[in-house]
């Protein structure tokens, strides 16, 4: 069963994610402080024990004034050593539990963390994972994931900011005329590709390796990284990617219809007029444009240039840049959701409301959120309609379609998938509420980074959850290393092919299975 409202639901999917953690403290910090050359002018970042950090390093000329909605432009040369110890503002964005706010649009920077060694004479380069954070293409910022764990297994970690919301991605007539290709909005998109092209050009004089490029990225990171992966523009800039909970939208919406989206909010802020759009629309202020910008998530369009197919057609096709891809989701994504909805009203969801949650939730009629709720899903199945809810939304935006864009893949290049499957994964995010909150949607992020201040206090991770984080690293980074996250001593994890084998990630140990098609009742949604 794939009818056009599925359909509809993946492009609408919900909330990406992001985290706001601090930096590492400097503790035991050596008393020099490493300074590097880049193509702009040397930099100087910080020594903490085993690592270095450079943060703050402009990618691209300030986003301001003229260059709003234009393409990224190159970062002007600077004289001395710019001081790279602070991470530079994020984009601009309201207050959320996934970011912290901002009115700055000089805000193109990124940061690196290297092994201490790739400075000490280190004979071969490193690895180089590029990290780019979720938020729905709305909130987030670089500055909330702590790679530490990474770079221990000697990789060079980089993560950036990119413009969100109507500053990133924006499609307006006006703005297209000003463009050689016609094109307009992805201009986070766009962000994301000069970030990488700096890697190219720098990153070796941090000992990283700029032939072996890892994107990866979670929920709108995740949706990036098939953008990226469907661009055609990207192609050379990266070498393999890890996709965390990304599938969640395969089929982008044609320029004409996000050109009207951007008309209409032109016009909600007085810039109505085709003539003077492009001016009006620059001189507005970032409070007003933040104000008036639509509520939910965005998603990049078919432009014709960055993207000029769909991410669904690039993948069934083979029209992608063909690297080695980890694809994965969460068991229970969707119950982030519910939680925060249950924590903004007070109540929690009834089994006389659970038709009409899943008719709101899916944008279906009430009859066929019935039958849905009914012979598909029905209330005696799951410990709570919260968690039945959630079930439903969890399987047909995330779970089924990270599964079809695996075995798309999968015809063309190694492909592995994973679910993150751990029930008592912490809750970083919303408090507590009156069901279990599983494996929700960003919960694997605390395995792979550390997360040092998130809206709930983080209670940190039990021996078993320890123990998975480990094996989770290890096998992220060692992907990064040879495009194949297997090694000795971990758990075997075979590639995604005819046997829809997928790796469990589960404490202590991840384990291999075969059911994740039935268990998220993938034929029901069209995807066999």
């Amino acid at each position: 069963m794939s009818p056009r409202w599925v359909r509809c639901a993946v492009v609408s999917a919900a909330l990406a994610l992001s985290v706001s953690a601090a930096a590492p403290a400097d503790v035991g910090a050596a008393p020099q402080s490493p300074v590097v050359a880049t193509d702009t002018g040397p930099v100087r970042g910080v020594s903490m024990g085993a690592m270095h950090v450079f943060r703050g390093i402009p990618y691209a000329t300030p986003p301001v004034g003229d260059l709003r909605w234009r393409p990224p432009q190159p970062p002007a040369p600077w004289s001395g050593v710019h001081d790279a110890t602070a991470f530079g503002a994020h984009c601009p964005q309201l207050a959320t539990p996934y970011g912290i706010p901002s009115t700055s649009e000089d805000c193109l920077f990124l940061n690196v963390f290297a092994p201490a060694k790739t400075n000490d004479g280190q004979p071969h380069l490193l690895p180089v994972m590029f990290w780019i954070h979720g938020g729905g293409l709305v909130v987030g910022e670089s500055d909330g994931y702590d790679p530490s764990n990474l770079v221990a297994h000697d990789v060079v970690v980089v993560t950036i900011n990119y413009r969100l919301g109507e500053l990133g991605f924006l499609a307006h007539p006006a703005l297209a005329a000003e463009s050689p290709s016609g094109a307009a909005g992805n201009y986070g998109l766009m962000d994301q590709q000069a970030a990488l092209g700096w890697v190219q050009r720098n990153i070796r004089a941090f000992g990283g390796d700029p032939g072996n490029v890892t994107i990866f990225g979670e929920s709108a990171g995740g949706l990036s990284v098939h953008s990226q992966l469907a661009s055609p523009l990207a192609a050379g800039l990266f070498h393999k990617a890890i996709v965390e909970s990304g599938a969640y939208s395969l089929a982008q919406s044609p320029l004409a219809a996000a050109e009207a989206t951007g008309t209409a909010f032109a016009a909600s802020v007085g810039c109505a007029d085709p003539a003077t759009a492009a001016t009006c629309l620059r001189a507005l202020s970032v409070e007003t444009i933040l104000s008036h910008q639509t509520a939910g998530t965005m998603t990049p369009n078919l432009d014709g240039a960055l993207l000029p197919r769909t991410v669904r057609s690039a993948f069934s096709s083979g029209q992608f840049n063909r690297v080695p891809v980890i694809e994965g989701s969460n068991h229970d994504e969707w119950r982030l959701f519910v939680a925060q909805t249950e924590a903004t009203t007070g109540t929690p969801l009834t089994a006389a409301g659970y038709f009409a949650a899943i008719a709101a939730t899916l944008q279906v009629p009430l009859p066929t959120a019935t039958f849905i709720g009914t012979a598909i899903y029905p209330l005696a199945a799951y410990p709570s309609p919260s968690v039945a809810l959630a079930a439903v939304a969890t399987d047909v935006v995330f779970s089924c379609n990270a599964r079809l864009s695996a075995r798309f893949l999968s015809q063309y290049v190694p492909t592995y998938q994973y679910e993150f499957n751990d029930p008592d994964a912490p809750m970083l995010f919303i408090p507590p509420v009156s069901f279990p909150t599983g494996a929700y949607h960003g919960s694997e992020l605390q395995y792979i980074f550390t997360l040092s201040q998130t809206p709930v206090p983080n209670p940190g991770l039990t021996a078993p959850q320890a123990q998975l984080s480990a094996v989770m690293v290890g096998y992220w980074t060692q992907f990064a290393r040879s495009g194949d996250p297997n090694s000795a001593g971990a758990p075997a994890w075979p590639l995604y092919g005819t046997s829809d084998q997928f790796q469990s990630l589960r404490p202590p140990t991840p384990t291999t299975g075969t059911g994740f098609a039935a268990d998220h009742k993938c034929a029901f949604w069209g995807v066999n």
